[in-house]
């Protein structure tokens, strides 16, 4: 039996794994315990007012998992330039894309939380000039991502750009 591929308008999206049923964003799969979710649960109970993690700011950025096609909750640090929301795909080893950058790049509808704010949104990873314009705005907010990027090489570490 062949499967055809329907496109879904950005205000109905269905969940990957269930064409047919609605994504649950309001319910998203949050990160494993530790210090990641302990932000996520400051950050949702304080409605967004409590966003800062080691002095820079955080947003939420929800994806579909590539797998199970449910939302899944990921507390990252950001820069933003005229209502882009800059982000760098990486982990503190280097070793590999973090799961909400492959999320992403399968499904590129994500929800983002900023603060207090909360929208709808698309994803792509930067092209080289893109790269190239925010990577030292990123890299003055978090330094670490200087030294994530040297683990990571010859791999380049993806700057994604979201947009709503």
């Amino acid at each position: 039996m062949n499967s055809v591929a329907v496109p879904v308008a950005p205000d109905s999206p269905r969940s990957p794994d269930s064409p047919g049923s609605p994504v649950d964003w309001d319910h998203p799969v949050d990160p494993h315990p530790g210090p990641r979710l302990d932000h996520v649960r400051a950050y949702v109970a304080s409605g967004g007012t409590d966003h800062l993690w080691h002095g820079v700011p955080t947003l939420l950025l929800t994806t579909l998992d590539r797998i199970t096609g449910r939302p899944v909750r990921t507390p990252l640090v950001y820069a933003e330039d005229e209502g882009r929301y800059l982000l760098v795909a990486a982990d503190s080893a280097g070793l590999r894309p973090p799961a909400w950058y492959e999320n992403l790049t399968a499904h590129a509808q994500v929800r983002l939380q900023v603060g207090t704010r909360t929208l709808a949104a698309w994803a792509h990873t930067a092209d080289p000039a893109e790269r190239e314009t925010y990577w030292e705005a990123l890299t003055a907010l978090w330094p670490p991502y200087e030294e994530y990027q040297a683990l990571a090489r010859p791999r380049e570490l993806p700057l994604v750009i979201v947009e709503g």
